[in-house]
C-alpha cells in the first residue's frame, strides 16, 4: 500500500476508534483528502475501509488481538493493542506484571500534563506565578510535593505566548525532575558538578537553591545545548553561579583536580519514564540501545565518582522506569566502588517516593508524574 494512502487510513481509523468523531464526517474528510492527494480510486478504497471500521466499532466487532497463550503471545497482542514495541512490553511484563504493564502503556497513551517551576532566582514565588496564571485564565493546581511547582492540564501555549518563559518568570519542568534536585539538596556555598547538564533544567533549579552563593559547574558534550543552558541562566538571573563547560565527563574527570561537594549524574537513558510526553520515542528505542546505554551509564558513573570529595555526595538519576538502568546500575557501581554507600533519601522527598533500598522512584501510574529514579551515594573515604 502506498505510504500516503496508509497514513490517510491511519488518521481516519484513529479519528473513529480513538477520538470517537462522527463517522460520516471522518469518511467524507478522508475520502476528499485521498482523491485530492492521490486519485479517485484511492478515495473509493478509503470510503469502503473507513465505513467498515465504523460499522465494526458500532457492533463492537473490531478485530482486536486476544491476549492469551504464553507470555510471548500475550506481549505481541498487547503490543498491537496499546501501540508499544514487543520488546518493551515483554520487559515491563517481567518487571511489573501484565496489569502493571497495561497501566503503564495506558498512561503513555494518555494526553500529557505539564508543570511550571516558579523561578526563585528572579525572586518569583509560586504565589506570584499563580497570580499571573489567574490573569491569563490558565487552569492550574498547586503541586502537593514541591513548593515552587504548579501543575497545568491545559493552557501551556497561553503561558508561552504571554512571555512567562522568555522573561524567566518560570520554567517548564516536571515535578519528578524537581524531586531529583531535592535529592541533591543544594545548599548555599557548595560547589556542585552537573555531569550531563544540558539543556539545564536541573542545573538551573539547583542554581536557584544556592541563593547566589556557590557554584554549579554544568558539563555537557553538546555545545549547542550548552548555549541554551547559558541563555536560560542569564534570563533567570542565575549566570553568576552557573559555569558551563563543554566536555565529555569521562575526559573531564580524568584530567580534573577539582573535587566537588556534590555531583549529579543525570545519565543518558532510554527515556522510558517520559513516553507520555515523547510518544515517538518508543519506536526509536531498541533493546540493543538499552544494552548500550547501560554500558555507558556504568562508565559515566565511574567517571563522576572521581569528582566527589571525601564526605561528599554523588547522585545518580535517570528518567527511566527500567530497573536495569536504575537500581541495578547502582548495585553494580557499589561493587566496584566500596568507598561509596547508599544514603537513604528520607530527609529529602516524601515517603511515597522512597523504595525499600532508600532510592527515589517516581512511577507514572502511581504518582501521575514522569517516571524518574535517583540514588544518593555518600563517599566515606578517599
Amino acid at each position: 500500500m502506498e505510504p500516503l494512502l496508509q497514513q490517510i487510513l491511519r488518521i481516519g481509523v484513529y479519528e473513529i476508534v480513538k477520538l470517537g468523531m462522527p463517522p460520516y464526517a471522518v469518511v467524507n474528510e478522508n475520502v476528499t483528502l485521498a482523491r485530492a492527494a492521490l486519485r479517485a480510486g484511492a478515495g473509493n478504497m478509503v470510503n469502503g475501509i473507513l465505513r467498515r471500521v465504523a460499522s465494526d466499532r458500532e457492533k463492537d466487532m473490531l478485530p482486536l488481538p486476544k491476549v492469551e497463550g504464553d507470555n510471548r503471545s500475550k506481549a505481541r497482542a498487547l503490543s498491537v493493542k496499546y501501540s508499544h514495541p514487543v520488546w518493551m512490553v515483554r520487559r515491563w511484563m517481567t518487571y511489573l506484571g501484565q496489569e502493571g504493564a497495561i497501566q503503564l502503556m495506558e498512561w503513555n497513551n494518555s494526553p500529557p500534563s505539564f508543570s511550571l517551576r516558579a523561578n526563585s532566582g528572579r525572586g518569583v514565588s509560586r504565589d506570584d506565578l499563580v497570580l499571573l496564571l489567574n490573569k491569563l485564565k490558565v487552569p492550574h493546581e498547586l503541586s502537593p510535593h514541591m513548593t515552587e511547582f504548579v501543575r497545568l492540564s491545559m493552557g501551556l501555549q497561553n503561558v508561552i505566548q504571554a512571555g512567562l518563559l522568555k522573561e524567566g518568570i518560570c520554567a517548564v519542568q516536571d515535578e519528578a525532575a524537581g524531586l531529583v534536585v531535592s535529592v541533591v539538596d543544594p545548599q548555599p556555598g557548595e560547589t556542585i558538578i552537573d555531569c550531563c547538564a544540558a539543556p539545564g533544567g536541573k542545573a538551573l533549579f539547583m542554581a536557584s537553591r544556592l541563593q547566589g552563593q556557590g557554584s554549579i559547574i554544568a558539563i555537557d558534550v553538546n555545545q549547542a545545548r550548552l548555549r541554551v543552558l547559558e541563555a536560560a541562566a542569564k534570563v533567570q538571573f542565575l549566570d553568576s553561579v552557573v559555569n558551563a563547560c563543554q566536555d565529555d565527563i569521562r575526559s573531564f574527570a580524568a584530567g580534573a583536580s577539582i573535587r566537588a561537594d556534590k555531583v549529579l549524574l543525570d545519565a543518558p537513558c532510554s527515556g522510558l519514564g517520559v513516553l507520555c510526553k515523547k510518544p515517538d520515542l518508543r519506536w526509536k528505542r531498541t533493546l540493543k540501545d538499552l544494552e548500550q546505554l547501560i554500558l555507558l551509564q556504568d562508565e559515566l558513573l565511574d567517571a563522576a565518582s572521581l569528582l566527589v570529595k571525601p564526605g561528599g555526595i554523588l547522585v545518580y538519576s535517570t528518567c527511566s522506569v527500567d530497573p536495569g538502568e536504575n537500581n541495578e546500575r547502582v548495585e553494580s557501581f557499589l561493587t566496584r566502588h566500596p568507598e561509596f554507600i547508599v544514603e537513604a533519601v528520607h530527609k529529602y522527598v516524601p515517603n511515597e517516593f522512597i523504595s525499600e533500598e532508600g532510592f527515589f522512584i517516581s512511577h507514572p501510574t502511581k504518582h501521575f508524574l514522569d517516571g524518574a529514579f535517583a540514588a544518593r551515594l555518600f563517599r566515606v573515604s578517599i
